[in-house]
């Protein structure tokens, strides 16, 4: 008999219900005591009534505009990231050529790059998509090119025996067995994407939630700040989710899960 699902989220997500509950709580009393400043840090009910008032122009303006930027890159970081991935692994001489380059751009800083970016891109919505496609596309090359590594085992053996193009051992092993690893990078990859669009919005952008917030916290206005980091946060954990949920279907019909 399958469980309930209000017993069987209780199960799996009671106890961070009830720790996030309790930070809450001597969150707030901190700050209404008067043991942590408010133009620090915000009691939670300030940031609520921040994003309660500002709802229209958070939600109407700023929140579509990262989101836009946030879907662009990681589409973009999916594509490039799966063809460089297969390209490595059917290929040595394009991953001796290509992978330490991969490397490389993980260790420039991107808020070096941000301002290059606004110079090729101008203020537009490339120069945020570039950094989303630098910051995310790593995760799902590795995952992609790690997971096609697997070796497959004696079902690659028995193809092989079959008469087995590279094509077909590709299509039958080698990407299911790469699905799990693919999926893992994808889940890393669609949070860094929204911390590159935030990136980016705060170093060259005249919309988005990271735009918002970089201006409301050079006008001290911090409640109004945390609202729109608490909507970034919520974007994150949204995308994870619609990924993982994504993911728990496709393998289960593989019967992975």
């Amino acid at each position: 008999m399958k469980r309930a699902p209000f017993k069987e989220g209780s199960r799996r997500y009671g106890a961070f219900l009830l720790l996030l509950l309790l930070i809450l709580a001597v969150w707030e009393a901190a700050v209404r005591s008067g043991y942590v400043p408010s133009f620090i840090l915000p009691a939670p009910s300030s940031i609520w009534t921040a994003l309660v008032q500002n709802t229209g122009l958070l939600l109407g303006t700023h929140l579509p505009t990262t989101l836009e930027e946030v879907v662009v890159g990681c589409l973009m970081s999916l594509v490039g990231g799966i063809l460089l991935g297969i390209g490595m692994h059917l290929s040595k001489a394009l991953e001796k050529a290509l992978y330490p380059f991969i490397i490389i751009s993980q260790t420039i800083p991107l808020i070096a790059l941000s301002p290059i970016f606004i110079m090729w891109f101008g203020y537009s919505l490339w120069s945020k998509v570039a950094v989303v496609f630098l910051t995310a596309f790593f995760p799902v090359v590795v995952g992609v090119y790690d997971g096609l590594a697997k070796s497959g085992g004696a079902y690659k053996e028995l193809l092989l025996t079959m008469g087995a193009s590279r094509r077909q051992l590709l299509v039958k092993i080698g990407i299911p067995l790469a699905l799990p690893s693919f999926f893992s990078g994808l889940k890393l990859s669609v949070v860094y994407c929204v911390i590159g669009a935030t990136i980016g919005e705060w170093l060259g952008g005249t919309r988005g939630l990271g735009y918002y917030s970089r201006r409301m916290a050079g006008s001290l206005h911090s409640a109004e700040m945390f609202a729109a980091i608490a909507l970034l946060s919520g974007l994150g954990v949204v995308l994870f989710l619609a990924v993982r949920l994504l993911e728990h279907q496709i393998l289960k019909k593989r019967g992975s899960y």
